[in-house]
């Protein structure tokens, strides 16, 4: 007779696949994408991989001195990170808004001392303590802060753009390598784990020869009028991190681009700018890239790249503040993508000036050239360019 529970007896043996204990089979070994146990392997001097912070650094340089300028959308969480650290220390917080500075000082418990207002500023160029200067600044103050900053001696980071034009643009980095100091841009992409780690897989091989390229960038909160007024334009302002991302992951700039543009947003036609762009841009290497722009997404702040070869894709999506599903009679659902670039990028922007440390303290290369900028730049003036004529550009370097 059939009997079923003997055959589901047998069926259900594992005792075939018992290993052994799990202590006898060696340490287990992070996975090398699990980037935050890695900084804490760092942080408690157990990361047996990475030296950089076992090279000696100067006495006076140890703690890293910085002067902020602004508190806006980007100076408000550059502020916040700048207080999380323990390399760094704020000795100046230049705002012309009182509320703003109040509102820091409370905060932080910040020391009178620490805040100024604009027309204070010649004592952060005069103070031999200060190592560094992080602008972020409405852009038509950027050329004069940085100038000033790098002929006080001071390394300078810059919000990008680092100014209104390429003249001024190549000025800057001109005194820059004159001194002898570091001009660092705010490409803060770069420096996004996940962007990072997707890189390194196409620079292993993984996908082969880089193809095709695709990014997304669809702005969340809708910006306001009066920062679209100063922004410098949608190709200017928001192209720019698609294109350096992009050249930053083939290793090579484009020979051609191609735009086109349109503004559906009525109060954004009234500016004369765009709300909506696709561009395209070729490579010495054949390889092609796709990227579509948007100053307004309402589901939240939309954030995507994509490599693709012979051998394969490596893409990057949104994120989400919880890894949490909702099953209901109506459906599973998960929350939205992050809502804006400061949550999107929050690691990305603490990378960002970690990286800005590093180069002031000696222990890295600054990461982004000066002609990377200018190139970027070129680009950007280029897709504009493009859109305004309905014609494909040819780059010149």
């Amino acid at each position: 007779m059939y009997n079923v529970h003997s055959v589901l007896q047998a069926n259900m043996s594992t005792s075939e696949f018992a290993s052994a204990s799990p202590y006898s089979q060696g340490k287990q070994i992070p996975h090398i994408t699990d980037f935050k146990y890695k900084e804490y392997l760092l942080s408690a001097g157990l990361h047996t991989l990475s030296n950089k912070y076992a090279v000696n650094v100067p006495e006076d340089l140890k703690v890293v001195n910085v002067a902020l300028f602004a508190l806006g959308r980007a100076g408000s969480f550059h502020l916040t990170n700048i207080m999380k650290s323990s390399r760094i220390c704020l000795k100046y917080l230049v705002e012309s808004d009182t509320d703003k500075l109040l509102r820091a000082k409370a905060e932080w418990r910040l020391p009178e001392s620490v805040l100024l207002f604009p027309d204070e500023a010649d004592r952060v160029f005069q103070d031999p303590s200060v190592h560094g200067v992080i602008i972020a600044t409405p852009t038509f103050m950027h050329k004069d802060l940085i100038i000033r900053g790098l002929s006080a001696g001071k390394a300078v980071f810059c919000e990008k753009p680092i100014a209104e034009d390429i003249k001024g643009t190549r000025q800057c980095y001109e005194v820059a390598e004159k001194v002898g100091k570091p001009l660092m841009c705010g490409f803060n992409r770069r420096f996004d784990p996940s962007f990072s780690h997707l890189r390194d897989q196409v620079l292993l091989g993984v996908v082969g020869q880089v193809q095709l390229v695709k990014t997304v960038a669809r702005d969340s909160p809708l910006p306001s009028i009066e920062y679209l007024k100063i922004s410098g334009g949608i190709f200017h302002d928001c192209a720019v991190h698609d294109v350096d991302l992009i050249c930053w992951v083939t290793g090579e700039y484009p020979t051609h681009v191609f735009a086109s543009a349109t503004a559906f947003i009525p109060e954004v036609a009234a500016i004369n700018d765009h709300d909506t762009v696709a561009f395209t841009m070729k490579f010495p290497s054949g390889t092609i890239s796709m990227t579509d722009l948007s100053r307004y997404a309402a589901y939240g702040y939309d954030q995507r790249l994509e490599v693709f070869g012979p051998k394969g894709m490596v893409a990057s999506g949104n994120e989400r503040p919880y890894q949490m599903t909702t099953s209901t009679v109506q459906g599973e659902s998960q929350p939205p993508i992050l809502h804006s670039f400061p949550s999107r990028y929050y690691d990305g922007y603490i990378n960002e000036l970690n990286h800005f440390c590093d180069v002031i303290q000696g222990l890295v290369d600054l990461q982004l050239s000066g002609e990377n900028t200018l190139k970027v730049s070129t680009i950007a003036t280029a897709l504009e360019e493009s859109a305004a004529t309905g014609q494909m550009i040819e780059i010149k370097y």
